[in-house]
């Protein structure tokens, strides 16, 4: 079942306007979590909003948001007053301009949503502002409303729908300037560079996403059936970098590793991933969740599969 919508509200280009719900692309709720206990009694620890000076515990409907000024000063905000700031992009995503992809700075990218048309109505002009988009080659700046704070987004085509990534503004990214001014002016030799490159051109692969493990996500997992099963934790030696001396022989030495490396490796299968699939931790018992029956189950390995 698709999650529920983050925005819904009309995508516009000029006269051209269509009803469209906006999705998160990404998702981390299938990560391990814990909670907080009370060592003592392996209660889970709750919080509570407490009045700075009077120490009592305050109602939801008494809290207000307040900016602060100085030490004990402070401007209340009520959420009405915020609902009534009235901007266009709180109900509309309004195109703004195109711009060619390879000028967005890395730096300014914050997360991908899908946007996708709501209901049964707008599939028409959603479609020609898609196909639009993607037969000049270009990224539609735009602007929405998320969590009450407008945020730069950037549209462009993804398979039948369109993709829309958060950008930061230019304040909120740092210049490099002052982390990079100590970097010393280092020449770097023919012979480096093609020893280098060799390296390059043996790890040179294609991205695919289905091939990474989140290691340490598996090792909590892991951590977690050992402890279920009451077996000893031991901990393991930590990997420890070392102070290269010569660095055309250790160019060389990984020249020598790479091949070693590849010689001996496996050929692995392709994995085969039902469409929708999630990350499976172990098999399941009955509609338990996965992260229970991961816990539940400690003589079981944890498997992960890519969705």
């Amino acid at each position: 079942m698709a999650p529920r919508a983050s925005w819904k509200g009309f995508l516009r280009l000029s006269l051209v306007t269509c009803p469209v719900a906006l999705y998160p692309a990404t998702s981390e709720s299938e990560k391990v979590s814990f909670n907080q206990l009370n060592r003592k009694t392996g209660h889970r620890i709750k919080y509570a909003k407490v009045d700075a000076e009077t120490g009592e515990e305050v109602d939801n409907e008494d809290i207000v948001k307040g900016y602060k000024v100085d030490t004990d000063t402070f401007i209340e905000v009520t959420k009405e007053e915020l609902e009534n700031v009235a901007l266009e992009s709180t109900r509309t995503i309004e195109i703004d301009e195109f711009v060619d992809r390879s000028e967005i700075d890395p730096r300014y990218l914050i997360r991908p949503y899908y946007l996708t048309p709501d209901g049964k109505v707008g599939h028409d002009a959603f479609a020609v502002i898609r196909e639009t988009i993607r037969e000049m080659n270009k990224v539609a700046i735009s602007r929405v409303v998320l969590t009450n704070r407008e945020h730069i987004i950037a549209l462009e085509p993804f398979e039948k729908g369109l993709m829309g990534t958060l950008l930061r503004y230019p304040y909120e990214v740092r210049s490099a300037e002052e982390y990079f001014d100590d970097i010393q002016d280092v020449k770097v030799t023919k012979d480096m560079l093609d020893l280098a490159r060799h390296i390059v051109n043996q790890k040179a692969g294609h991205f695919e996403p289905d091939k990474f493990e989140d290691q340490y996500e598996t090792a909590l997992i892991d951590l977690i059936n050992q402890k279920r099963a009451g077996k000893p934790i031991t901990a393991k030696a930590r990997p420890r970098g070392e102070n290269v001396v010569d660095l055309m022989d250790a160019l060389r030495k990984s020249i020598g590793d790479e091949k070693a490396l590849k010689a001996s490796r496996p050929a692995k299968k392709p994995r085969k991933v039902a469409s929708g699939q999630k990350e499976m931790l172990m098999p399941i018992a009955g509609k338990r969740p996965a992260k229970e029956a991961a816990v539940k189950k400690p003589a079981a390995k944890p498997q992960r599969k890519s969705a």
